[in-house]
C-alpha cells in the first residue's frame, strides 16, 4: 500500500512539472529562511553557555534614572567600590572580580603599538569567570605584575601561543612595566558578551595612585564586576536587598549647603552572564549587544515566509483539485475508505516537504557562511549534536507537511464518486474553495506588503541616521585617539600648534567628547533656587575646537585663549592647591541649547551671565562658581538612538581625550602628513586616527545589517507570493478557458478578458492593503519611537509598498492573461 502510495504520488509530481516546481521550491525557500533564522535566534541566544558554571556567574549592573527628568540609562559596567562590599554583605557570593577596561601600549622591538581588549584586574579573574586555559596555569593571576594573553594576542605579538615566561611589555599611565606572560587562554568565541585579549593582574591601589578618588568613587563606571554565586544562591535575594545595602553603604555628598546620595540616581541589578547579551543594559559593554525583539522580529518573518509556503501548496492543491477527482473517485468505487485518501494526500505532502527540505539544505549549505559573515557571527550548520538541526529539520518537514497538506486532504477526500463520474461533472469547485483561496492570497499579500513597508521605513531611517544633520559639519574631519596618554598629558598645546603648520590642516581642537563618543561625563550643577544639584554633561574642550567641530554659536561667544576665566586647566594629578585656587577664581563656560534648557533657560540669550556653582574640583574644596559666557548649538556626538546631550563645556590645556583635526584635500595624503607630524612629538603613544566617514560608518554598522538582513527576507517573501500567485494564475486561466471563449464569441475583445483577469487578482491585493497598512504603521510607529532623532512616519513608504504589490502581481500573471485573452475560441469551445 504505502509503496502504491509513493508511485502515485512521485506521478503526479512528474506529470505536473510547473505545479511541482512551484509547490518544492517555494516550500524550498521557506524553509531555508525557516533554518537560517533558526539557527541565528540559536545562535543569539548561546552567549556565554559555553562558560563553565555560567548559570551561578553573575553581571554587577548600573541602571540610572534621573529624578528630576525621569531619562533612564542602562549600563553594565559598575564601580570599583561595588566589588568589596558586595563580598563583605552578601554571603551568597563565593567570589567577586572586578575588570577595568583598559588600552595600553604595547611597546616592543622599539615600537609602540595600541592594544584592544585589555583588562587590568586586582585579582584572580577566573577564579569568578573561568576561561579555558591553553598554557601556563590559571593560578599564575594569584600574584601582581603577570599577565595572560589569548591566543590570538600572543601570535600576533611573539608569533607563537609558546610564550609562557617570556617578557611582554605595556605602557599605561605613561609608565612602562614589564610583565612575564603567566599564561595562554583559549581564544574567546564570538558568542560570548566578552571580548578579552589580555588580562593584566596589578595592585589597584598603587596602579590608580594618581587618581586614588577612583577606588571609592560611587559615579565612576571604568569596568565590570563580575559574581560567582555559591550553588543553590538565589540571586533574586541579593537584588531585593540592595536597596538596602546601597543605603547602609554609599555615603552623602555635599553640593554647597544641599546634600544628595549617588545612590538617588542610581539602581543595581544582577544580570547572568547568559542574559547580558541580549539584555536591556546596553551601554558600557565590552562587545555590541542585541535586542529580544529583533530576535523574536526575525523568528516571526521566518514562520511567515514558511506559512506562505505551506499556504501556496494549500492554494494549488485545491486550486487543481478537479485534476485529482476522478482519480478519487475511482479509488473510492474500487473500495478506498476516506481515511486512506486522507492518509495518501498528506503522505504526499510529506514527500513534497522532504524534497524541498534537501533543496533547503542545499541552499543553507551555500548561503550559510555569506550570511554568517555579513552578521559577523560564528554560525555553524551542525547536523548532529547537542546543536545539530537533525532533530528540527525531521520536526519541521513532518510539521509542514502535515499542516500544507491537512486541508486538501481533507477537500479531496470528501468528493462523491456519482456526482464527478456522471457527465464530466466535477466537483472541484465545492462550495467555499474559492473564498479560500481569495483570503490565502490576501493573507499572503498582506504579509508580503507589511514586509516592504516596514523594510522602505527601517531604509529610509537608516539613511536619515547617516545623514542627518548632527550640528556640525562632520566631512573632512579626522578624530585623533590617545592624548589623555600620561605621556602626552602635558603635550596638548605642542601638538595642536605641531598641527597646524600641517599641509593642509584647516583647525585644530582638543576635547573630551567626539564623534561617536562611548564615555559619559557628568557633575552636578547648584542653580539658584534649586535645593538639589541638576545633573548635567561635562566636556572638556580648547578654544579650536568649535572651527574644528565646524559648530556654530546660537548666543554669546566661544572661549578666548586671551581671556584667563576662560582656562580652567587643573595640573595633573589635581594639587591642593590649584583647585582651591579654581574654586577661588571660578571660570566661564559654554553650554549648548539643551544644557540651557537643562538649567531652566528656553531663550538661549537669557542664559548668558548667569552664575552656577559647579563640582568641578574633589568636595573638601567646596564648588567652582561658574558664569555662562556662550551657548553652542545642539550637536549630536552619539547615535541617532540617543537623547542629546545636555553638556557644559569648560576649556583647559589638559584632560582631553581626543583630537579633531579638520581638512582639505586628499584624506590618504593628509591621514600621512598627520602620522608623520605625529611621531615627531611622540613614539610611545601609536598613531590611531579614523575620518568621520569611517566613524560614522562604524556607528551604524550593526544597524546596517540587520536593515539589509530584513530585506533579503522581505524580499523572500514576495518571492515565494509570486511564485504561489503564478502558479494560481496558471490554473485559474485554464479553468476559466471555456468562459473566456464564450465570451470572445459574444464579442469580448483581449483588452476586456486580460482586464477581466487582472482585476480578479488585483482584488486580493487592494484588500491585502488595507490590511496590511495599519498594521505595519502600528509596528513601523513603536519601532521610530525607540529613536531620538526619526523620520516621519508620513504615506510614501505605503503608497510605494502597495503600488509595488499590485504591479508585481500584474507583472506574474500578465504572461497568462495575454496568452488566454488570445487564444482562438474555436480551441476553447473544443476544451471538453
Amino acid at each position: 500500500m504505502w509503496r502504491n502510495y509513493l508511485t502515485t504520488g512521485v506521478r503526479a509530481l512528474v506529470k505536473h512539472k510547473t505545479y511541482s516546481f512551484i509547490t518544492i521550491f517555494g516550500m524550498a525557500i521557506g524553509m531555508a529562511a525557516c533554518l537560517m533564522i533558526l539557527l541565528f535566534v540559536r545562535y543569539e541566544t548561546s552567549y556565554d553557555k559555553w562558560v563553565p558554571g555560567a548559570e551561578n556567574i553573575y553581571q554587577f549592573q548600573t541602571w540610572f534614572r534621573d529624578p528630576d527628568t525621569g531619562e533612564e540609562g542602562q549600563v553594565q559596567m559598575a564601580p570599583y567600590v561595588t566589588k568589596g562590599l558586595l563580598q563583605k554583605d552578601f554571603p551568597q557570593i563565593e567570589n567577586a572580580t572586578y575588570a577595568l577596561f583598559s588600552a595600553p601600549v604595547v611597546f616592543m622591538n622599539g615600537q609602540a603599538a595600541s592594544t584592544k581588549d585589555y583588562i587590568y584586574v586586582a585579582d584572580n579573574f577566573l577564579d569568578t569567570v573561568p576561561l579555558p586555559m591553553l598554557h601556563g596555569d590559571k593560578a599564575a593571576l594569584d600574584r601582581p605584575n603577570v599577565v595572560l594573553l589569548s591566543r590570538s594576542e600572543a601570535v600576533a605579538r611573539f608569533g607563537t601561543d609558546n610564550v609562557v615566561g617570556k617578557t611582554f611589555s605595556l605602557i599605561s599611565k605613561g609608565i612602562r612595566t614589564d610583565y612575564p606572560v603567566g599564561g595562554v587562554f583559549q581564544n574567546l568565541p564570538k558568542n560570548s558578551h566578552m571580548r578579552i585579549n589580555a588580562i593584566v593582574r596589578v595592585d589597584m591601589g598603587t596602579y590608580m595612585a594618581n587618581e586614588p578618588q577612583f577606588l571609592d568613587c560611587w559615579g565612576c563606571q571604568g569596568g565590570w564586576v563580575y559574581l560567582k554565586l555559591k550553588p543553590g544562591a538565589d540571586p533574586e535575594t541579593i537584588t531585593r536587598q540592595l536597596h538596602a545595602w546601597e543605603k547602609r553603604n554609599i555615603p552623602d555628598q555635599n553640593a554647597g549647603e544641599a546634600r544628595f546620595n549617588a545612590g538617588d540616581f542610581s539602581d543595581w541589578h544582577v544580570v547572568n552572564i547568559r542574559d547580558v547579551h541580549l539584555g536591556r543594559a546596553q551601554e558600557g559593554a565590552m562587545s555590541p549587544g542585541n535586542d529580544r525583539k529583533t530576535i523574536v522580529t526575525f523568528g516571526i518573518i521566518a514562520l511567515l515566509i514558511l506559512a506562505m509556503a505551506v499556504v501556496n501548496f494549500t492554494n494549488l492543491a485545491t486550486a487543481r483539485a478537479s485534476q485529482r477527482a476522478r482519480e478519487v473517485a475511482l479509488r473510492k468505487v474500487l473500495g478506498a475508505a476516506r481515511r486512506q485518501l486522507i492518509i495518501q494526500f498528506i503522505g504526499e505532502s510529506i514527500l513534497i516537504a522532504f524534497l524541498a527540505m534537501l533543496i533547503a539544505l542545499a541552499m543553507v549549505e551555500v548561503l550559510m557562511p555569506a550570511f554568517a559573515a555579513f552578521l559577523d557571527a560564528d554560525i555553524k550548520v551542525r547536523y548532529f549534536g547537542a546543536d545539530g538541526i537533525a532533530l528540527p529539520m525531521v520536526a519541521l518537514v513532518l510539521v509542514v507537511g502535515v499542516v500544507a497538506g491537512t486541508y486538501p486532504a481533507f477537500f479531496l477526500s470528501r468528493f462523491q464518486p456519482a456526482q464527478v463520474l456522471k457527465a464530466n461533472k466535477s466537483s472541484s469547485e465545492a462550495a467555499g474553495t474559492g473564498r479560500l483561496r481569495t483570503a490565502l492570497v490576501i493573507g499572503q499579500f498582506a504579509v508580503s506588503i507589511g514586509l516592504m513597508i516596514c523594510t522602505a521605513v527601517i531604509y529610509a531611517q537608516t539613511v536619515y541616521a547617516r545623514t542627518v544633520d548632527p550640528g556640525f559639519k562632520r566631512d573632512h574631519i579626522v578624530q585623533i585617539d590617545g592624548l589623555n596618554r600620561y605621556q602626552l598629558i602635558n603635550s596638548g598645546n605642542q601638538i595642536v600648534e605641531r598641527f597646524k603648520n600641517v599641509e593642509g590642516v584647516k583647525a585644530v581642537g582638543r576635547t573630551g567628547i567626539g564623534i561617536a563618543t562611548d564615555g559619559n561625563n557628568n557633575t552636578g550643577v547648584m542653580v539658584p533656587g534649586n535645593p538639589k544639584p541638576v545633573n548635567i554633561g561635562f566636556y572638556n574642550v580648547d578654544p579650536g575646537f568649535l572651527d574644528a567641530m565646524g559648530m556654530r554659536m546660537v548666543a554669546g561667544r566661544w572661549f578666548d585663549e586671551n581671556r584667563p576665566l576662560d582656562n580652567a586647566t587643573l595640573p595633573f594629578p589635581p594639587t591642593p592647591e590649584a583647585q582651591t585656587a579654581l574654586a577661588a577664581r571660578g571660570a566661564n563656560i559654554v553650554v549648548n541649547e539643551s544644557g540651557a534648557r537643562r538649567l531652566g533657560y528656553t531663550n538661549p540669550r537669557d542664559i548668558i551671565g548667569k552664575q552656577f556653582r559647579v563640582a568641578m574640583v574633589e568636595d573638601q574644596f567646596g564648588l567652582v562658581p561658574v558664569t555662562v559666557v556662550g551657548v553652542a548649538a545642539d550637536a549630536r556626538f552619539r547615535s541617532v538612538k540617543q537623547p542629546l546631550d545636555d553638556i557644559m563645556f569648560v576649556s583647559g590645556d589638559s584632560g582631553h581625550q581626543v583630537l579633531i583635526v579638520r581638512y582639505q584635500g586628499d584624506p590618504a595624503a593628509m591621514r600621512g602628513r598627520l602620522e608623520s607630524a605625529w611621531r615627531e612629538i611622540t613614539t610611545e603613544v601609536p598613531f590611531d586616527a579614523k575620518f568621520s566617514e569611517d566613524i560614522i560608518g562604524e556607528l551604524y554598522r550593526a544597524d546596517d545589517a540587520r536593515a539589509k538582513t530584513f530585506a533579503a527576507f522581505a524580499l523572500l517573501s514576495v518571492v515565494v507570493g509570486c511564485l504561489g500567485l503564478f502558479g494560481l494564475a496558471a490554473f485559474t486561466a485554464e479553468r476559466r478557458t471555456k468562459e473566456i471563449g464564450i465570451r470572445k464569441v459574444l464579442g469580448a475583445r483581449s483588452r476586456d478578458i486580460v482586464r477581466l483577469l487582472a482585476w480578479q487578482f488585483s482584488k486580493p491585493v487592494i484588500i491585502a492593503n488595507l490590511i496590511a497598512w495599519p498594521v505595519a504603521w502600528w509596528v513601523m510607529r513603536d519601532w521610530l519611537n525607540s529613536f531620538d532623532a526619526r523620520i516621519a512616519l508620513g504615506p510614501t513608504p505605503f503608497v510605494l509598498a502597495g503600488g509595488l504589490a499590485l504591479a508585481i502581481a500584474l507583472g506574474t500573471i500578465a504572461g497568462h492573461a495575454f496568452r488566454v485573452a488570445r487564444t482562438n475560441p474555436i480551441h476553447a469551445l473544443r476544451y471538453e
